[in-house]
């Protein structure tokens, strides 16, 4: 059975009807194209040991991410120039659960965790195959530091389908979800570091969400400004994690400019601090994906490696 929901999960239900609601006003996009289904591939790793893989952290959107066509553009070429991989292990933002929990260890229903959208975006497919050796694996290291990890049904959720729709559109790549056991920095941070063996083993971590998350604030008008607030938390963060600042970015409640604002509930940033505890001493950081959405949804996203 699924936790009940919590406060701060309830408050972002009414904040995707504004959401819905802003979208809804503005020219209806063009319809989803349905996407090819392929035979699922095992996530078996090979004897050889692969290059390690990089780290991320994807600004995930929402479900009209994929009527953007710039935004789908840059998240498949940035699919593109990473190295591919045996499995991807997710962390979304919309999935807080302990004790942590693993979904689609193998193929299940998505989970269409969004309210007052056009149906179109209800029909969406990502039928990826599932990972359960990624989830053994998994397992296994939680297990050497004594964390319970269980398994459910729970399909993938629209901060892990929607961005790999674009990034890894033959549906190919197992994908295992991860749940995020809470929202404290440090013990994300932890995590990370936990799972950061799995690089050397062909796997893609990677953390989902938004650096600055209010739905309250967000504007759809035909040439949003993007507000003070936004700008300057997106810069902290941008410097925070080029100096790979740890202290501050697990602290980031207290250290960063505007946080009230940017982040009303924090959900959305943690994420990146469990790929970045992941990167374990990873000096080489880019960022693939920047500017903002809707006025002061920031889209940088992040690659360590």
């Amino acid at each position: 059975m699924e936790a009940a929901p919590r406060p701060h999960e309830i408050s972002r239900r009414t904040a995707f009807g504004v959401l819905a609601t802003g979208i809804a006003a503005v020219a209806a996009p063009p319809e989803l194209h349905p996407r090819l289904q392929t035979a699922p591939r095992s996530d078996v790793l090979p004897d050889a040991m692969p290059k390690r893989m990089p780290t991320i952290f994807i600004a995930h959107g929402a479900p009209p991410l994929l009527d953007i066509e710039s935004w789908v553009d840059e998240l498949a070429r940035w699919g593109r120039a990473l190295p591919t991989p045996k499995s991807i292990l997710m962390l979304s933002a919309h999935w807080e659960q302990r004790p942590i929990t693993l979904g689609a260890t193998r193929a299940v229903p998505l989970v269409y965790d969004f309210y007052g959208f056009p149906q179109k975006y209800y029909e969406q497919q990502y039928a990826a195959p599932g990972a359960p050796d990624l989830a053994r694996r998994v397992k296994e290291l939680m297990g050497a530091v004594e964390h319970d990890v269980v398994e459910s049904e729970r399909g993938l959720d629209h901060g892990a389908y929607v961005p790999l729709v674009a990034m890894y559109p033959k549906v190919d790549v197992p994908v295992l979800q991860m749940s995020l056991p809470s929202l404290e920095g440090p013990e994300l941070f932890a995590l990370g570091k936990t799972l950061t063996p799995l690089r050397d083993e062909g796997v893609l971590i990677v953390g989902s969400g938004f650096l600055t998350h209010n739905l309250r604030r967000i504007d759809f008008g035909p040439e949003p400004a993007t507000p003070a607030w936004a700008e300057e938390f997106d810069a902290w963060a941008a410097d925070a994690l080029t100096r790979r600042d740890v202290d501050a970015l697990v602290d980031f409640e207290r250290r960063a400019p505007g946080v009230e604002i940017a982040l009303p509930t924090t959900e959305h940033f943690v994420p990146v601090l469990a790929a970045l505890g992941a990167a374990a001493d990873e000096t080489k950081i880019a960022f693939p994906i920047t500017g903002f959405w809707a006025g002061s949804l920031t889209r940088r996203s992040v690659q360590f490696g």
